[in-house]
């Protein structure tokens, strides 16, 4: 620790030994802490301004205001039913910035607000983020940039106050992060035209926008890391730094001449600080040994002396910070100076920031989900057929993947998002623990510590690790939701805690969430239509301060419903007609299922009790039934829904499962009736043939998949075996030219050989008969033979010569094939056989021979005419 830091610890009050303060002094010079007792105007604890302070409380208000607003709304309660504040809550969190968060949620609460072509846009920004998060690998993190102190920079240069050191540092952050984002899109749009044009949401406006460099360099010369002013800001503020640092040192070492020099044992000397001015804490009952000014005192805290000595030094270290902070001050000036030019830039790259992380969020809550791409419809109710948008589906492959029957809704294995949410945090959380218990167990075990402990830990990570896998095993069940196009009324009958009411909430916030740019909880592929608000009556409306039975609740919450929906309305009802005498509310209730089938919503899903319900289906084809299915084996549900088929009372069989007196459950029956038994008894064989139907339905499916990879792996053989021969053939061709070119240089080269040996055998031998003839001609007269041999030579000379006079020799010319050319190397003439003019080759024959020769190696000869 140097005089800097002693001076740090000065301002906090710490206390130092007496003994120790020599070796702070000769420790080398550090980096300065400036020592106030007041903080100064841009002094890290500053940035705490009221203002900041308040942005927290601010941000609950704005909330609560909207939460407000929104019970004005027509669907607000709606909303608050199907617990959407939840939802809205969880898909912020995946927000990376504090206004991010918030724009999120507000975005989502004004689900009621959006249009048919917004919701489609919202859709397809969600799939370009969704698209560039799996391209770039998770590298749109907001984390890092702090929203609320580039918001307070906004407001505090625009307001013309002084920046602060951190309030630019943001600053610099936001514009860096959106010239990452830039080179991100960027990079992804270069994969391919698709990603060009999916992303295109995401482009319009973050690549147009411009980030100052220049001013990015200011910044970072001015201010450091952490917020502060950097000694080259200015050279006055390097000499005042410089100033302060000598004088604290000087400080240190008259502190510490004090206090050694104090040779009292009944008290304690330290060093402390009383608003920035450095004095000496006395402890003890006997006075010290130097003059000062005491500045406060007490029984408990000590003497505070401020030592005369130490007072010039004292003033000049107060006047030196006060300069520092002056120098501060007029570098952090100009730099305002700098970023007011560029307030609007900054706040175009602030918005569009929000923006894109609002997008982000929904993405990433999406993926984290394992969410699918809604197609999303909007119904054409004047042809009584459905359209899809002009502009096409937001994905190309919906139609090839549903199946071939009009769907008005088709979501299968769809979970409901809280439940989904709440087990994998419960899974995250308890695996969390078993890696925790694990360290500490380990920790343990390394230094040998609490062995009664660590078999405690033991026992506690074996629970954990059961309940890991009970929480992997017990995975929420999805339901699947397939209504028909003629469908208008869908009515889910079946025993309590069977899952009626959470698939009618989750087919609710599924279509909330496709409008509002979410993907769906569910597999793929998923049809669902636009619908311009979602009404609900779930719960037990029982209100006291209106004096409101449940039945009178639930009978004014869908009276409302009924006023305000439209034929582009959904509408879910739960526990229809119910309340109330069983005759009657079966009675209501048929009456407002029929009057919604009319022309009171496009789709209305209702949950009961009353079988008279379960006829209307036979009676109106605007009806359909569905029931979750029950276990009687186990005597619990099962949380699937059965679609097609009514549920069933299983009161009595249940009954008589639990050991209910046979007396008792036989008279039950009896006042049931037959007919009842008999409706009962025919739903059974429905469900049965249902289930059968199902089984058989899967079997053929998994046949069809294992024909169809059979059938592609057959494909896949029969194009290895064509390959395979189309290679070999290659192959075998290839070989056989390589042999081919190989025997032709073998036959070239052999033939070369031999007629260069040819040739240097003739000369040779014309060599000797040349040396011959010059020998005998040297001996003297020649014997008979000789002079009759001679006489031979002679006339075949003088033939040679008749036959020279007939001949002409052209040198330069190209002979043609069949021309008489004169070999000089062979002494004799030979006939073109062949002419190659780009290798200047000729190919003549000699007798039986055949040569190759160049054509500057032949003379063409041609037969000279007799006169």
């Amino acid at each position: 620790m140097s005089s800097h830091a002693l001076a740090g610890s000065i301002q906090t009050n710490c206390a130092v030994s007496s003994s120790a303060l020599a070796d702070h002094c000769s420790l080398p010079r550090l980096p300065m802490l400036r020592l106030s007792a007041n903080p100064s105007p841009f002094h890290p604890s500053s940035l705490l301004s009221p203002s900041a302070s308040l942005v927290r409380p601010r941000r609950l208000l704005r909330l609560r205001a909207l939460a407000v607003a929104a019970s004005a709304s027509p669907s607000a309660r709606s909303l608050r039913l199907l617990e959407w504040g939840k939802v809205c809550r969880a898909v912020a969190s995946f927000a990376g910035t504090a206004h991010g968060r918030e724009a999120t949620e507000k975005q989502l609460w004004g689900v009621e607000d959006v249009s048919y072509e917004h919701s489609r846009r919202l859709l397809r920004e969600t799939e370009a983020a969704v698209r560039l998060l799996g391209s770039s690998g998770g590298s749109l993190d907001f984390s890092g940039l702090d929203t609320v102190a580039v918001e307070s920079a906004i407001n505090r240069v625009s307001g013309g106050s002084v920046i602060k050191g951190q309030e630019a540092m943001a600053v610099v952050s936001l514009m860096l992060l959106v010239e990452s984002l830039q080179g991100t899109i960027k990079a992804a749009m270069k994969q391919g035209e698709d990603s060009r044009d999916l992303l295109m949401p995401l482009t319009e406006t973050i690549l147009d926008a411009v980030v100052s460099k220049s001013l990015v360099k200011s910044i970072q010369d001015i201010i450091d890391d952490d917020g502060s002013v950097k000694d080259t800001a200015s050279p006055e503020l390097r000499r005042y730094r410089d100033q302060v640092q000598v004088l604290e040192s000087r400080l240190c070492q008259l502190m510490d001449k004090l206090i050694r020099n104090a040779d009292n044992e009944a008290s304690l000397s330290e060093v402390s600080s009383v608003n920035g001015r450095c004095c000496i804490k006395m402890t003890g009952n006997k006075s010290s040994n130097f003059d000062g000014l005491l500045l406060s005192s007490g029984s408990d805290a000590g003497s505070m002396i401020e030592p005369i000595v130490a007072i010039p030094l004292n003033d000049e270290l107060q006047g030196a910070r006060a300069l520092v902070a002056r120098a501060e001050l007029d570098a952090l000036s100009k730099l305002t100076d700098k970023i007011l030019l560029e307030l609007d830039n900054i706040q175009i790259l602030m918005q569009e920031t929000i923006t894109l992380d609002k997008v982000t969020a929904r993405a990433k809550y999406s993926i984290a989900y394992d969410g699918t791409l809604p197609d999303l419809y909007l119904p054409n109710f004047e042809h009584g057929t459905i359209d899809t948008a002009k502009d096409g589906p937001v994905s190309t492959t919906f139609s090839d993947q549903l199946p071939k029957r009009s769907w008005k809704l088709f979501i299968p294995n769809a979970y409901h998002p809280l439940l989904l949410q709440q087990h994998q945090e419960n899974l995250r959380r308890t695996k969390k623990d078993v890696a925790s218990a694990t360290s500490e167990i380990r920790r343990r075990r390394i230094y040998g510590q609490d062995i009664a402990e660590e078999d405690q830990l033991a026992a506690d990570l074996d629970f954990m690790k059961i309940r890991v896998s009970e929480l992997e095993r017990n995975h929420p069940i999805p339901v699947d939701f397939m209504i028909a196009e003629e469908t208008t009324v869908l009515v889910i009958t079946g025993p309590n805690t069977g899952g009626k009411t959470i698939s009618l909430k989750t087919v609710g916030l599924a279509s909330l969430m496709a409008k509002i740019g979410l993907y769906i909880l569910a597999s793929e592929p998923v049809k669902i239509p636009w619908f311009d608000a979602v009404y609900a009556d779930i719960g037990d409306e029982q209100s006291l301060t209106q004096s409101l039975s449940t039945f009178s609740g639930h009978l004014k919450q869908i009276g409302a419903i009924r006023a305000q929906s439209t034929s582009q309305s959904l509408v879910l009802l739960d526990e229809v007609g119910a309340g109330t005498n069983p005759l009657e509310g079966a009675a209501l209730g048929m009456s407002l299922l029929e009057s919604f089938a009319e022309a009171g919503s496009f789709l209305t899903l209702a949950t009961t009790h009353h079988g008279e319900l379960k006829t209307l289906k036979y009676s109106n084809d605007s009806f359909e039934n569905a029931c979750v299915e029950f276990d009687e084996e186990n005597l619990k549900p099962t949380f699937r829904i059965l679609w097609g088929i009514p549920g069933r009372s299983n009161a009595i069989n249940i009954a008589e499962r639990l050991g209910l007196s046979l007396d008792i459950v036989e008279s039950a029956r009896q006042l049931l009736g037959t007919a009842g038994a008999e409706i009962n008894a025919l739903i059974m064989d429905m469900e049965k043939f249902k289930q059968d139907y199902h089984e058989q339905l899967q079997q053929a499916q998994h046949y069809l998949m294992q024909s169809k990879e059979l059938h592609n792996n057959l494909e896949v053989a029969q194009k290895n075996i064509v390959d395979h021969t189309t290679a070999q053939r290659k192959r075998k061709s290839r070989v056989v030219s390589e042999y081919a070119v190989m025997a032709r240089s073998i036959i070239h080269k052999k033939f070369q050989l031999f007629r260069e040996s040819a040739i240097a055998q003739r000369v040779v031998e014309e060599e000797k008969a040349a040396e011959k003839a010059k020998l005998e001609r040297v001996k003297g007269p020649e014997p008979s033979s000789t002079s009759s041999l001679k006489k031979t030579q002679i006339t075949n000379s003088s033939m040679a010569t008749k036959a020279s006079d007939n001949i002409i020799d052209e040198d330069g010319g190209i002979p043609e094939v069949g021309d008489l050319v004169y070999v000089p190397k062979l002494k004799n003439q030979a006939t073109v056989v062949k002419i190659d003019p780009s290798k200047n080759e000729v190919q003549v024959q000699a007798g039986m021979m055949k040569l190759k020769l160049k054509l500057k190696d032949v003379k063409i000869q041609k037969q000279r005419t007799s006169r």
